[in-house]
C-alpha cells in the first residue's frame, strides 16, 4: 500500500477520533510523503492556528532523518549541538520531539510520516500510531 491521499485522510480521521475518544486536547495532524511534502492536514476545532507548523516539523524531522520522534528527542538530549546543527541545515524545519511518527510499508521502507500536536507528545504519538495501523501500515514513534 502506498501513502496516498485516501490513506492520509484515513490516518487523520482515525487519529482525530482517537484523540476525541480519549479526551485529548484538540489535535492537529499532518501526513507527509517520503520527501517531506504534506499530503493532507486537519486540525480539530479549538486547535490553535500555529499547530500546522509544529505538526509538520515533527513529521518532517522524522522522515528526513529516518527516526521517530522519541529517537529524535533522545538524540537531541544526548547530542544537542548535533541536533541544533541539523535543524540549521534543514532551515529550522525539524522539531525533535515525540509526535513525529515514521510510516513504513510492508517491506519496512519509509514511505512518509505523520506529525501530531495538541496534547502531550506521548499522546500525540499514540494517536498517530492508531491512525497508521488503521490503514494497514506500520508506524515507528
Amino acid at each position: 500500500m502506498s501513502l496516498n491521499l485516501e490513506a492520509a485522510r484515513r490516518i487523520i480521521s482515525v487519529a482525530l477520533a482517537h484523540g476525541a475518544d480519549h479526551a485529548m486536547k484538540p489535535l492537529s495532524v499532518v501526513v507527509v510523503d517520503a520527501g517531506g511534502h504534506p499530503i493532507a492536514f486537519e486540525r480539530s476545532d479549538g486547535a490553535s492556528p500555529g499547530r500546522f507548523e509544529i505538526a509538520r516539523a515533527k513529521a518532517y524531522g522524522a522522515v528526513m532523518l529516518g527516526l521517530g520522534g522519541f529517537a529524535l528527542a533522545a538524540r537531541a538530549e544526548s547530542q544537542p549541538s548535533f541536533v541544533s546543527a541539523l535543524n540549521g541545515a534543514f532551515d529550522g524545519r525539524i522539531m525533535p520531539v515525540a509526535g513525529g511518527v515514521l510510516v513504513r510499508d510492508a517491506t519496512g521502507q519509509v514511505i512518509g510520516a505523520v506529525g501530531i500536536t495538541g496534547d502531550t507528545s506521548d499522546n500525540d504519538a499514540a494517536a498517530a500510531l492508531v491512525g497508521i495501523k488503521a490503514v494497514g501500515l506500520t508506524g515507528e514513534a
